[in-house]
């Protein structure tokens, strides 16, 4: 039902790609997120929460190497483990926290000089603008639902995005103590999509700002346009909520392989959550950028 949608889509929808170095781990940690563009001129749309981490990166770096400065200082001091732990408070780093955060745009436009990113003030929006490139790497454009009456309940949708990291294109270099972009390696990772119809409406101060998909939206999808069979775009899928079915199971005996075992089970329904196609228009009408409507299918 959606082949033909997706092959419209897939023309206007791109990976963002992310590496990630966390302060207590020495892995590189991979990891995607979505964007589409809604005109010629590289404007694109995403979630709010992954345009802050394109906004936050250079100075979660900063932040980092302001701390190693200081600690430098104590490398030699008896009481360099509390130092550490003074710092780590000042400079508010965690064992969880991201110290590095590279990105990576794939086939979005080639040689920008630039980006404007505009945050929504309440809801998971962002818009990207990519300025002064030198030519644009996709192809079409969004066209969003013009009668947004027409997203009800039960209506069959499909969402596109890239939820799984398996570009290998990064690398530790050992001689500045940094992750990077390489040459090497996988550079891409393929679409996924995937399915559900609406569930319900989210509402926000007696407002409609959300769409609910009866399946879940896949992590790396978010930012990822929710359309029609014929491509029309009624919202962008944001986040994934878990809703306790009340199902449990605790400690119940079961059968396993001729083996009797006890099981505990609290099962729960992932619902996908998707920014309403009335916010994303209204927000770039105040951002006085265009933007192309059509009919539901």
């Amino acid at each position: 039902m959606f082949v033909d949608a997706i092959e419209k889509i897939d023309q206007f929808t791109r990976p963002v790609h992310f590496i990630v170095r966390y302060y207590a781990g020495s892995d590189i940690v991979p990891g995607t997120a979505t964007l589409f563009f809604v005109n010629e001129d590289g404007f694109a749309v995403t979630c709010r929460h992954v345009a802050r981490q394109i906004l936050y990166a250079n100075s979660i770096y900063e932040n980092y190497l302001k701390f190693k400065g200081e600690l430098r200082k104590f490398e030699k001091d008896p009481g360099l483990a509390t130092q550490r732990n003074l710092l780590e408070t000042k400079y508010k780093i965690a064992p969880d926290s991201p110290i590095r955060i590279l990105f990576n745009f794939i086939n979005c436009v080639s040689a920008y000089k630039g980006l404007t990113v505009h945050l929504h003030p309440t809801q998971d929006l962002a818009i990207v603008q990519f300025r002064q490139y030198e030519s644009k790497q996709y192809q079409s454009h969004a066209r969003f639902l013009k009668d947004s009456r027409m997203v009800k309940q039960g209506r069959y949708l499909c969402r596109l995005g890239y939820p799984f990291p398996e570009f290998t294109n990064y690398r530790y270099n050992k001689h500045t103590a940094d992750i990077e972009w390489t040459t090497e390696g996988k550079i891409k990772t393929p679409s996924f999509p995937i399915d559900g119809i609406i569930t319900r409406h989210i509402g926000d101060n007696s407002e409609i700002v959300g769409i609910e998909m009866s399946t879940p939206g896949l992590r790396g999808q978010s930012g990822g346009p929710l359309f029609d069979q014929n491509g029309v775009i009624y919202g962008m899928q944001s986040s994934t909520r878990h809703l306790h079915l009340g199902f449990d199971q605790v400690n119940r005996e079961v059968t396993i392989d001729g083996h009797r075992k006890r099981v505990s089970n609290y099962p729960f329904l992932n619902v996908g959550q998707c920014v309403h196609v009335d916010v994303i228009k209204q927000f770039l009408k105040e951002k006085h950028i265009r933007y192309y409507e059509a009919e539901p299918a």
